[in-house]
């Protein structure tokens, strides 16, 4: 057995964790090449502070041989230990500790502290770092975001007559920007809630990309427009679509209801001069919106096809025909979103800046 076979021993432990609703840090104990105990976190179920998957392993491993001193024992643990924890393994006697993802918050191996370098201590642990850190690191944040998810949903309720597309549907797309912000209280929304992208500078003149979309699409087409220095970029998901909450019913989906969504959300936002960049098929929508709202826009430019295939990622916020309302009411624009390449990201960025130039 590998360090890294003993570490994934180790993330088995981690995913009983999170199964059971703690923290998921999973560890075992070895010893002459055998597994002596295992350990996963446990302070909610057991009301104890103290039982961090490190602890649960070393009180485990000492039952099993029978002395409190685990001289000649490895211990193999999936996140950099904490202060307690780390004091346990000097306490302990191990020889060897071995951990996988950083904790930058609370690690006493380097990360805030490190309690093993200390010279004053009598006894040494040789540390191993890094041990398959991603997926280490993956499963905690993983865990973490659908905690956060999960408050979300109960702090923004859901209409009765609406649908969320679950988080892990957006998971698997390529290049998919992370999850942006949300709007609710506005009185036109009617309690929908609004996914939006925003990214950038801000204030009353930095100059704005506005991307809209069409029907079957989100805000992933415009995902290679972001990160162009000195603009600000939204790029909202209408309602029914991504990341937005999805009404059951088609009525809802009227060209102007959305135009007047935007317009309180714009309103909302303040940002500098706009240049709007829309879609093939929001045309209908972007010159509903500007002939409402002139004063706002320096520009407006379409935004061509990429020419690449985009598979069924248009499809991805989708999970049945109950999320689809809105596509049945505005037209099923079955189009690629693989989005502009980069080569036309920055031609669009550069035509956009030629709207602001004095």
């Amino acid at each position: 057995m590998t360090d890294d076979d003993w570490m994934r021993l180790a993330l088995d432990e981690a995913r009983r964790a999170a199964a059971a609703g703690e923290v998921p840090v999973g560890a075992v104990m070895v010893k002459d090449g055998a597994l002596v105990a295992t350990g996963r976190n446990a302070p909610v179920a057991q009301h104890d502070p103290s039982a961090h998957a490190e602890i649960v392993a070393l009180r485990a491993g000492a039952a099993a041989l029978g002395n409190y001193r685990l001289d000649g024992c490895e211990l193999f643990v999936t996140l950099e230990p904490c202060a307690m924890c780390a004091g346990a393994i000097l306490h302990s006697r191990l020889a060897r500790v071995v951990f996988g993802a950083f904790d930058p918050r609370t690690g006493a191996v380097g990360s805030v502290v490190d309690l093993f370098a200390e010279p004053r201590l009598n006894h040494r642990t040789r540390v191993q770092p890094g041990v398959l850190a991603g997926p280490c690191a993956e499963i905690l944040q993983g865990f973490f975001r659908q905690r956060r998810d999960a408050e979300r949903e109960n702090a923004e309720p859901l209409r009765e007559d609406a649908l969320r597309t679950p988080a892990a549907r957006f998971e698997a797309l390529a290049d998919a920007p992370a999850e942006g912000r949300y709007v609710q209280d506005l009185p036109v929304l009617q309690g929908w809630r609004l996914h939006y992208l925003d990214h950038g500078a801000t204030g009353p003149d930095v100059p704005t990309l506005l991307c809209l979309h069409g029907p079957g699409e989100w805000s992933y087409f415009f995902r290679h427009l972001m990160g162009a220095p000195g603009v600000r970029l939204l790029a909202p998901d209408l309602i029914g679509f991504g990341r937005s909450d999805k009404p059951k019913r088609e009525d809802v989906h009227r060209l102007a209801w959305h135009r007047d969504v935007l317009l309180a959300w714009l309103d909302r936002l303040t940002p500098g001069p706009m240049v709007l960049i829309h879609s093939t098929g929001a045309l209908a929508l972007a010159e509903l919106l500007v002939a409402s709202a002139a004063h706002r826009f320096v520009g407006v430019i379409a935004s061509p096809d990429s020419g690449r295939d985009g598979g069924d990622a248009w499809r991805a916020p989708f999970g049945d025909r109950g999320h689809e309302a809105a596509l049945r009411a505005l037209g099923t624009v079955a189009r690629n979103v693989s989005g502009p390449s980069p080569d036309q990201a920055a031609e669009r960025i550069r035509n956009a800046m030629g709207y602001f130039a004095p």
